[in-house]
This record gives structure tokens, sequence and C-alpha cells, in this order.
């Protein structure tokens, strides 16, 4: 290697999960142009590792292999090892994880994958022991195998061969459109008609459906299982539309498995990242900003479809969480908690009897307890049949709280009435909370990402409009740190760090740079940095365009508009008819990535779409429709074909054929019907647009936005005789004008 490159550069990055790996003595390189530069230079294959922070079996193989000194001598000497955050560069690791997939049927994290010096992928997987452990193969012996392989010129040739085979494979399924003529702008393209689109979401459901666990909720017929809120939500809309019970029973069957079992975190809210079994007792236990933000929106979702209280003390309780947890103190929301605390898997969550009984004994109040009628052995003994904690099932001895005895059991075992047995639950509970906050921490990374804080944004939005107006003030806040931090003017940068915890602090107090400033990529003063991609942009303006929804502060509007246009600039490709995930001027990689499929995070080219037409009502002159029929009319063949692999992206199309909900609420102050009525009613996908009640401020608006005139969705759509007034339009469908927001939503044509 280089001078440069011959150690270990990890300690000049801002990622907490690269410089975890500081001390490593591989000579670990983030991926940048000098590492890649050595690699040619050297003609020196890349060992690529892929992770991040909250990873268990990051971990792992942290401490078997890339802390071994056998291991990095072998590293250093034959490779160029590169660590990538995959929080950072999820273009990276989209890309390898597509070629994991492809050839060895599976993928996730920590990725390990051996590149040729140009970034072709021949030898891929995911965890290896150091050793050959079972059918897994040693990491050693893998990296001895390959470098003598590398070697021979004749074997070396076949690696190539295979990288430039299995790159082609990554660029076809990854470019690959479907579609060999674009239709801009054609909103009658086939198969975007609503018959075709109704029979697709049909063929979801009928799919979903046919996958679900009806023994133990959720979805697959064994471990692990996955939240999976996409099916989910598809379900929800199911059960809104048609008069089948079906599709809400699944639904429900996965929302009371996943809250009731040990995805949850009974004692301080939110969800974990996964369960390791096909009864949710056992998770892994990381805590992910993502999937706490779509789950609080889906748990609102089921609580307004079905009035079930407890769904929404479920969105409440994560939506708390997420604010006490993971929290930046100026606003933004950070990414993870660990699932390991002082080397172990979950120590900080599980508990057992004496620990238990331990921690109700020195945190509960007698008086309370006597106000209720139960002694502390009764609490004690309660809260241990709740969760089950008389019969182990984690490691140690130790039992993940799951809610195995219903109040009403309880209630009868004891002879207690419910509202004595929930009180005292809830009591229980934050003793329990107050004694596990004197435990070691789990670490946290606290990066702030800005696609996540997209999704927090809309979960807080979501939660204004159904629990409190003033949860609005918190995604308020993440927003305005996004566009302070993120935002230069024209383009997002894809994370934040603060400076402060990347770099020594000096004598003044204020952080310093590092003596070593060429350590990193460039990145050793932490601040914001990374290219934004597509999901950053989409699921930013879909929480901006939310929060607008439910404050009328137009400034938030005004922010989704500016990232829609960047959108339709600088993603959207007219030529391909399609959105891609990565800019047309960013890092050119072995294939420029599109995200048509929900993940861990729904598709990004799918709430792209949504948010696009969702906007082209305020602003239609931008082409912002034109752009998603056109990608609509592109992807129509793999969305009619799997549609259950891209919810997101056939929900986009449906909308499309359909036209949107429409709720146009002028007025000054929303009246108390209205706000009642859009906390009780589904009211998936409505596009709520609140604007003054006069046509003389609403000008004030139109200037803020650089309109010449009232957009379609406002146009004479004023406060009707000094009176809040609501229009809602379904399609091309309009109610009069209404004082009452439900008669509005109520009213169907001919009245």
């Amino acid at each position: 290697m280089s001078n440069s490159t011959a150690r270990n550069r990890l300690a000049g990055e801002a990622s907490p999960y690269l410089r975890e790996h500081a001390d490593n003595p591989v000579d670990w390189q983030p991926w940048d142009d000098e590492a890649l530069a050595t690699a040619r230079e050297e003609e020196k294959p890349i060992f690529l590792s892929v992770g991040y922070a909250a990873c268990h079996w990051c971990h792992v193989m942290e401490e078997e292999s890339f802390e071994d000194e056998t291991v990095a001598e072998l590293l250093n000497d034959a490779f160029v090892p590169i660590k990538v955050d995959r929080e950072e560069r999820p273009d990276l690791d989209r890309i390898y994880q597509t070629v994991c997939r492809k050839v060895s049927g599976g993928g996730g994290w920590p990725l390990s994958a051996w590149l040729t010096p140009d970034g072709d992928p021949f030898y891929v997987g995911t965890y290896f022991p150091k050793r050959a452990k079972g059918n897994r193969p040693g990491f050693l012996e893998i990296c001895r195998n390959v470098a003598d392989s590398w070697a021979d010129p004749e074997q070396r040739r076949e690696m190539e061969r295979r990288g430039e085979q299995w790159a082609a494979t990554a660029r076809q399924e990854l470019e690959s459109t479907g579609s060999s003529e674009s239709t801009t702008g054609d909103a009658s393209a086939p198969g975007t008609d609503a018959d075709v689109v109704d029979g697709s979401l049909d063929d979801a459901v009928t799919t979903a459906l046919r996958s679900a666990d009806r023994d133990y909720g959720g979805f697959g017929s064994g471990g692990p299982k996955f939240p999976q809120p996409g099916r989910v939500d598809l379900l929800l809309r199911a059960a809104d539309r048609a008069d089948d019970p079906e599709p809400l029973r699944v639904a429900t069957e996965a929302l009371d498995a996943m809250s009731e079992g040990g995805l949850f975190d009974h004692v301080g809210g939110g969800f974990h990242r996964y369960c390791t079994d096909r009864e949710w007792v056992v998770p892994h236990f990381e805590k992910m900003l993502y999937d706490n933000a779509s789950l609080a929106r889906l748990y609102l979702d089921g609580h307004r479809l079905t009035d079930e209280p407890r769904y929404a003390v479920v969105a409440r309780e994560t939506l708390a969480f997420l604010d006490r947890e993971l929290s930046h103190p100026d606003g933004g929301f950070y990414a993870s908690l660990d699932a390991d605390t002082g080397g172990q898997e979950g120590a900080f969550y599980v508990w057992d009897e004496s620990s238990l009984t331990a921690a109700l004994s020195a945190e509960l109040d007698s008086d309370v307890l006597g106000e209720l009628g139960v002694d502390e052995d009764t609490a004690v003994a309660v809260v241990r049949d709740r969760f089950g904690v008389d019969e182990p099932n984690f490691e140690r001895g130790t039992t993940v709280l799951t809610v195995t005895a219903s109040v009403a059991d309880l209630a009868a075992d004891y002879d207690l009435d419910e509202d004595t047995v929930t009180a005292l639950l809830g009591e229980t509970r934050a003793a329990l909370y107050d004694a596990r906050e004197r435990r070691e921490r789990p670490p946290r990374d606290e990066k702030v990402i800005a696609a996540w804080n997209g999704l927090a944004v809309s979960a807080f939005a979501a939660g204004a409009r159904s629990l409190d107006p003033g949860l609005a003030d918190r995604g308020a806040d993440a927003l305005a740190f996004v566009r302070e931090h993120l935002w230069d003017g024209d383009r997002l940068a894809r994370r934040y760090v603060d400076p402060a915890d990347v770099n020594p602090v000096g004598d003044d107090g204020e952080a310093t740079e590092t003596d070593d400033a060429d350590a990193g990529g460039g990145d050793a003063v932490g601040g914001a940095a990374g290219t934004g991609y597509l999901a950053d942009y989409a699921f930013l303006a879909r929480g901006a365009l939310e929060l607008y929804g439910v404050t009328g502060d137009v400034d938030h509007l005004a922010f989704a508009l500016d990232l829609a246009e960047v959108i339709s600039e600088a993603f959207y490709d007219a030529d391909e008819g399609t959105i891609y995930a990565t800019p047309a001027d960013g890092e050119e990689l072995i294939a420029r990535p599109q995200e048509p499929t929900d993940r861990s995070t729904p598709s990004s080219l799918g709430v792209a779409v949504s948010v696009l037409l969702d906007l082209d009502d305020f602003r239609p002159e931008a082409g912002f429709a034109d752009a998603a029929a056109d990608t609509l009319a592109t992807h129509r063949d793999r969305v009619a074909g799997r549609p259950l692999e891209h919810v997101t992206l056939a929900l986009s199309a449906a909308k499309h054929a359909r036209g949107s909900l429409e709720l146009t609420l002028a007025a000054d102050e929303w009246p108390t019907e209205w706000r009642d009525t859009l906390a009780n009613q589904f009211l998936a996908d409505a596009v709520l647009a609140p604007r003054p009640a006069t046509e003389a401020d609403l000008e004030d608006w139109l200037t803020r936005l650089d309109l010449a005139d009232a957009p379609p969705v406002w146009a004479n759509r004023e406060a009707r005789d000094g009176t809040p007034t609501a229009y809602v339009c379904r399609g091309r469908s309009c109610s009069p004008p209404r004082a009452s927001l439900y008669e509005a939503l109520t009213w169907t044509p001919g009245e």
C-alpha cells in the first residue's frame, strides 16, 4: 500500500461504526479515491466489509477475525481492506447485497465481498467465523484461498471473468426498467388504469393472506420474523375498501403479535429489529429509527381503522421512545441503539426472577400500592405472570418480556378488577423502567440520517393527527434540524455527526481537528457529509408534506416542493423512464441502482412516485405527475408480476389510476370537529391541503411558494361566510363546501 493507506485510517471517519474499527490491527480504509487507487496501482483485490453499528453479528465477526493479528496480517498483505457503514453508503450496500442474494440466495450483515481492483465482485457472503464451523467456511481459510488464487495468473483471469459476469448481473438487476419504451406523461399508459391496478393489488392481498402465519401472527411459517409494515398497511387498506373480513383479521393478528411479543420493549417502548423465532419471543435487540418510525405510523393506522385503544397506546409509547432515547439535543433523530451491552446481546432488556423482584421492591411506592389495594408480593406475582418471567426464554436463564397473560385473566386470578390490574401494570412498568435506567446502556449510533429523519417526521405528523397536536412540534424540530445541518439550499447531505463527537476537545472546550488530518476520507471534522440519495429526498418530502398537512405551516410545504424539484431534476431519467436511487452526478459505480421493492424501509422509488403525485396538486407546471406517470408505466410489468414485493409502488400506481383523496381545509383555526374527524378516520393516502381562510391571506402563501396563481387544490376554495370550510375531492368528484369535515368526507355524488 501507499504510505497513507498502509495503516488503519478509520480514526478520521465520523461514522461511529467505522470508528469502532479504528483500533483493529487490520489496515482498514474508507471507501474513497485513495483506497481504490491503491488497489489498482498495486493490483490487489479489495476485501469489502459492510455493516452498521447496531449489528450484533458485525460485532461477533470483529471480535473473532478483525481483532485477530493473524487475520489482520493476511488482510493487510494480500488485500486492500475497506470498511463501509451501510447507513452512510446504501448504494454500495444495495449493489453488493444484490450480488450476494443472486449467487448465494441470501444476504444480510455483515456483508463480506471480495472485489477486483475495479470493484467487480468475485466472492461474496455474510458472516464467516474465523475457522470453519458446521457448513460455514472459515474466514481465514477463504482469505488464504483467495490470496493464493489471485497470485496465480490463470486463476486471477478466471476470478476477473467471474467478477465481470456478476457485475453485469448486478447491472441487469438494478438498472433494468423492464420496458423498452417510455410513455412520458401518458396517464392512460397500459397497465395504469384503475381496473388493472386494482387487479394487481388484489393479487398482492391474496399473496399476503396466503403467506400469513395464522397461528402466531405475521408472515411466514418459521423464523426469523420481520415486522413487514408494508404488508400490514396493504391489508389495512384492503379492509377499508372491501367487506371481506380476512385482510383485517390478518393485519390485526400481526399487530397484536408484534406488540405483545418480544419484538416490543414492554418496559421502555419501541420495537427491536426482528425476532429470531416463529413465535415472536426472542428478538435481535437493536432498535432502529426507521423501524420505530414506520411502526408508529402503522399502529396509528390500525387504531384509526379499528378504534382499538391498545394500538394508540403502542404508537404513543413508540413515539415517546424516539423522543426520549434517539433525540439529538438540537432536534434531529439518531440512527439506532445497539443490540449488545457490555459484549452481551440483549443484556439491557432481559430479566430473571431475582432482578425483577429486586427492582420492584426497590422502586414501587407502598402508598400507591395501598391505594390500589395490592401488597408488594401480589404486585410482583402479577408482573411475573403478565410477562412469563417464571419460564426463562433467553440466554443465561433470563427472560425476554412477552405478554403471556391478559388483563382479564390476571384480574380473575388475583380477584382484582381490570382497572386495578391496568393501573398496577402501569406502576410496575414505571418501576422496572427506573431500575433498568441504572444498568449499563447499549451504545447509540449518533448519526443523523436524512431519510430516516423523514420517516420520523411522518410518524410525529401522524401522531399529531390522532394522539396530540403537540407532537407536530417534535416533527418540526427534526425537520428544522435537517434544513439547518443537511440542506444547503440546493442539495441534501446523507448524514450529520456532531464534530464534537468525532474530534478531540481542546483546552477551550471547542472541538479541534485531529492531528492526523488525512486519516480518513476527508471527513475528519464530522458535520454533514455524503451524497443525498433518493430515499433522503423522498422520505423527507413525504414527511414535510404530511407535517404541513397537520400544522398548516407553509414553510414545510415549500421544503417538500424544493425536495421534489431535486428528485425531478437529479434522479428522474426521462430517457429511461425511471427514478434512480442515486443522482445523475453521483459517484460512478459498477451499477446505478433503483429501489422498486420494499425492504426494511419502503421503496424509495414508490415513495418518490407517491409524493410527486401529491405535490403536483400544488405545483402542476413542474411536471411532477408526468415523471411519476412515466415511471409507473415503465415499471408496470414488474408491479403486475410481483405486486407484493412492490407494495409501495403498487399503491402509488393505484393513487395515480384512481386519483388522490384531497382535503382542502380553508380556515385560520381548525374547529374541534375537524380535528376529531381526522383523528378517527382511516383516510389512507389523503392529501391534507390547509390554506388561509381568505384569498387575501392566500396571496402571502403564493409569494412564499413563488406561485403566480393559486394551484387547483386551493383555487376558489376560501372559507364561506367567515366559517371554516372543507372541500373534499376523490379523483375527479368533489363535495360541495361544507362546514363539517365529516359531512364533506361522507358526501356522495347526487346528494
